[in-house]
């Protein structure tokens, strides 16, 4: 099931740690870092991708890790190592990320005096992990299993191998697509992966373990945006609902649903508030909150800007479905009716839906998880693309929104007719969220794929392109 080839001769024991490894598996995205043992059932460090700068004299102290990264300290800002396409922005950032998200919780950190999450030394010293060469390599003992997008290109994939090796000193290292992971995870050779994650949507084929690359699709639509069109949903109702994050409330007083609220709001000193920055990350976290508890999919028959079948309209019909009621941490209270509840996401099937302004427009049809489907499943092989609809698995966290895979099914099989439609979804959210590090968690953990390892020898006899030749 692993992606690409393995050696003609099995590294020597030494080469890759022996039998008894303690391998790690490490899957970066756009809003979490995943980290954990091989063989276990999820990861135990989850970090986040978002990171904290704050300006000094002698230049930016960087802080990792949610305790930090939500502390309104002066002037931080917030920024994020991946780009919106998935892809490493920060290499050297990411590198001390992923370190972090390893050693504060799986294993030992770097020696040396440590303070701010184990990055910072001093108030007057800034981040930097530099003498690697002349401290013991933090993670010599663990081979190390990684995950990336089915777009990756070459020289990101290079400077992966490069960060395990030279930084890391980790004996051994292994590339694989998230696809192939998440197929693996959920006992398919064969799958049509759909991927909804933080920053996109991607559509992966997998035929027997190996990833359909002409195959590949993806778009914006995914959880950012729907975050994006709740604050449009806000912004354009009469009157504007307010979105009022938790640190800057200082105390509130309950108030009626729909009043406007009664709460005292903190105040900074000049030249400490924090960045615009860290307020669009603490917005986002109450944004997550509204999802979680409100947002959901509508469940069809039909579209709902569609036309019900009994007569009238499929947003009438929504009208007399219950509402749910939500909290802002300002006090201010609404009962969110179901139209709602279901406009938000309903752009991820049906483009007219989507709300709109200067800044956003409105998605292209093709955008659309089905027009996804349709153009990946258009570049591969005829003859394989109705064992591809027959394992359709669903994974990410923004795939978590009641009554989703059902209403992927119905599209599916409104463009599919006659074709047998099965969607593999898990019930779990930890193992939906987690889908492709629980597939490297089982891959890294069996007994065989230790021959499949790049070692270190291999990487000092022919360098970072080795990469390319192993890991397909």
């Amino acid at each position: 099931m692993a992606t690409g080839q393995a050696s003609t001769k099995p590294p020597d024991a030494n080469e890759y740690g022996g039998d008894e490894i303690s391998a790690l598996v490490l899957d970066p995205g756009y809003s979490t870092v995943r980290a954990g043992f091989a063989g276990e059932d999820v990861p135990k460090s989850v970090v986040p991708s978002y990171y904290g700068v704050i300006p000094t004299d002698s230049g930016n102290k960087i802080l990792f890790g949610d305790n930090s990264i939500h502390t309104p300290l002066p002037r931080i800002s917030i920024r994020n190592v991946m780009s919106k396409e998935g892809t490493v922005e920060d290499w050297d950032t990411a590198a001390n990320l992923w370190e972090y998200a390893i050693t504060s919780r799986l294993t030992n950190a770097k020696p040396g005096p440590l303070a701010y999450n184990g990055l910072n030394d001093t108030e007057n010293d800034d981040v930097k992990m530099e003498g690697v060469e002349e401290q013991e390599k933090p993670l010599r003992d663990n081979p190390i299993l990684m995950t990336e997008t089915g777009w990756n290109a070459g020289k990101d994939r290079e400077r992966g191998i490069e960060i395990a090796m030279e930084s890391w000193g980790s004996p051994a290292y292994w590339l694989a697509r998230n696809g192939v992971l998440t197929s693996f995870a959920a006992g398919k050779s064969s799958a049509l992966v759909v991927d909804l994650g933080a920053s996109s949507i991607s559509i992966t084929p997998v035929h027997d373990g190996l990833i359909l690359k002409k195959g590949v699709a993806r778009s914006p639509l995914a959880g950012n945006f729907i975050s994006q069109q709740i604050r449009l949903m806000f912004s354009q109702s009469q009157p504007p609902i307010p979105l009022t994050p938790h640190y800057l409330v200082a105390s509130k007083t309950p108030v009626d649903a729909g009043t406007p609220s009664q709460a005292t709001l903190r105040t900074f000193a000049p030249n400490t508030e924090p960045d615009h920055s860290f307020r669009l990350f603490q917005e986002e976290r109450v944004l997550t909150e509204f999802k979680e508890s409100v947002v959901a999919v509508w469940p069809g028959p039909g579209r709902l800007s569609g036309h019900a079948q009994s007569g009238g309209t499929n947003m009438d019909i929504a009208r007399q479905h219950p509402g749910k009621p939500f909290e802002m941490p300002d006090g201010w209270n609404q009962m969110f009716g179901a139209q709602d509840r279901y406009r938000p996401i309903e752009a991820l099937f049906d483009p007219k839906m989507a709300l709109s302004d200067a800044d956003n427009p409105q998605p292209s049809a093709s955008q659309t998880v089905g027009a996804l489907i349709q153009s990946s499943l258009s570049q591969v092989d005829v003859d394989i693309r109705p064992a591809l609809l027959a394992a359709v698995v669903v994974t990410g966290g923004s795939s978590l929104y009641q009554g989703f895979t059902d209403r992927l099914n119905q599209e599916l099989n409104l463009i599919y007719p006659g074709v047998r439609v099965r969607i593999n979804a898990s019930g779990n959210a930890v193992e939906r969220k987690f889908g492709s590090w629980i597939g490297g968690s089982i891959l890294a953990s069996l007994g065989t794929f230790h021959q499949m390892w790049i070692s270190k020898k291999e990487y000092d006899e022919q360098g970072p392109g080795i990469i390319e030749k192993r890991c397909k």
